[in-house]
């Protein structure tokens, strides 16, 4: 028999005389109107917490107003004249008295500090012209030149040129180590200057390495845990869990007090007569020192997904493929194994990002060569740079996003497994 349907009964109504098709969809929408404001404080808090602060740093990325806002002439003369166009009298006289301007607002240090993020030493030149610009007089290219010299650099035009606009990409070129030639076209920097990529590559590489020796370390101990009884698992759990009962800064610390070249490690080994004090290994301020102590510190966090995933997969599984033949090895290899690799993937990918964006463990341990992108970010925070620090920190986010569309292309997101 057919399914009966609304559609095929227009005159079915509910009990008091409304049409049942119309009282189905009000009772829906009304459903739909209380889950939402069910989670609207969620939603709330993730919009003021998460989102908002992602969309501010996004937009302080490319955005900086230090020197259109207070070099109003000279902005309209780069807005008014193409890349390219020499500088003549009537752009020197539109920067003189910008500057004049400046010295009785006394925002020249604000403008020199903004044109030295893609100049470097520049500040200067603004803030010891600026103190003189009252005495400039025309014409006034001479005079400026007469104060200093490098008022005539094709480099110092052109970079003025890129701040003369609010918005700008120069930040996301610093974040790469590329710049703007003085043709306006876009070159790497030279040797010496780069240090972002080389950051970038050193975080990511720790990171890798980090990712696969807590996989090494916490593949065992998880699949002790799943084939142990609940009881024995179940207190052998508080061992996994407690790190996250102790302050971050503590265990980073006691990793100094355990690896200094006179700590616990190396005189027991010289002790024992493995080392001598003058063979004493370097583990901590480096990158050796970085890669244990956050080995250590994210464990838990591989060992948990795994352990989710092992502990439903039946031992008769194996058992079974071992009946038929299998050697332990192969058993494991074909049979346990790719049941585990949602748990993996998931480890994986936890354990990369919180390295990734670790800031404490690196600055406490890591000394100069075991320093990560975050230790830069914060470092041009705390300087004032925060729109070459935001500019980092898109640049990461958005390589964390490239990560996560790569697991959900290998291994599907509905498959993440996170304890």
């Amino acid at each position: 028999m057919a399914d009966i349907t609304t559609s095929d009964t227009p005159g079915l109504t509910t009990a008091d005389g409304r049409p049942l098709k119309s009282a189905l969809a009000h009772a829906q929408a009304r459903a739909k109107r209380r889950a939402f404001f069910l989670v609207l404080p969620l939603l709330a808090f993730v919009l003021i917490t998460f989102v908002l602060p992602i969309g501010q740093m996004l937009f302080r990325s490319v955005h900086h107003d230090g020197f259109s806002s207070n070099m109003p002439a000279l902005s309209a003369w780069f807005s008014e004249n193409p890349r390219g166009t020499v500088p003549g009298e009537p752009a020197f006289a539109a920067l003189a008295a910008d500057l004049d301007q400046a010295r009785i607002n006394k925002s020249a240090g604000e403008i020199g500090t903004r044109i030295n993020y893609d100049l470097p030493g520049t500040r200067s030149l603004f803030t010891s012209t600026a103190r003189n610009a009252d005495r400039l007089v025309a014409p006034y290219k001479d005079s400026m030149l007469a104060v200093n010299a490098q008022w005539d650099d094709a480099r110092l035009w052109e970079t003025m040129r890129g701040a003369s606009s609010a918005i700008t990409p120069n930040f996301y070129l610093s974040a790469l180590d590329l710049q703007r030639a003085p043709d306006g076209s876009i070159e790497r920097v030279p040797p010496e200057n780069r240090v972002y990529l080389m950051l970038f590559e050193r975080t990511f590489l720790l990171s890798a390495i980090i990712m696969g020796l807590t996989l090494i370390l916490g593949y065992p101990v998880a699949h002790l845990l799943a084939v142990l009884p609940l009881r024995t698992s179940n207190l052998l759990m508080i061992l996994v869990l407690l790190p996250f009962w102790t302050s971050l800064l503590v265990r980073t610390t006691s990793w100094i007090v355990l690896l200094q070249s006179q700590g616990v490690v190396n005189s027991t080994l010289v002790a024992t007569g493995i080392l001598t004090d003058e063979t004493r290994i370097q583990m901590i301020y480096n990158q050796a020192g970085t890669i244990i102590a956050m080995t250590h510190i994210l464990l838990p966090f591989m060992i948990l997904p795994l352990y989710s995933v092992m502990r439903p997969i039946p031992p008769s599984y194996v058992r079974a493929a071992r009946s038929l033949g299998a050697s332990s090895w192969c058993a494991f290899r074909r049979i346990y194994f790719p049941q585990t690799i949602p748990g993996i993937a998931a480890g994986a990918l936890l354990v990369f990002i919180l390295a990734v964006g670790y800031y404490i463990t690196p600055a406490l341990v890591g000394g100069a060569s075991g320093q990560l992108i975050s230790n830069l970010i914060a470092f041009h925070m705390a300087k004032s740079n925060w729109s070459l620090a935001a500019a980092i920190a898109a640049i990461l986010l958005a390589a964390v996003l490239v990560l996560y569309w790569l697991y959900d292309r290998l291994i599907g997101i509905d498959n993440l497994k996170l304890g």
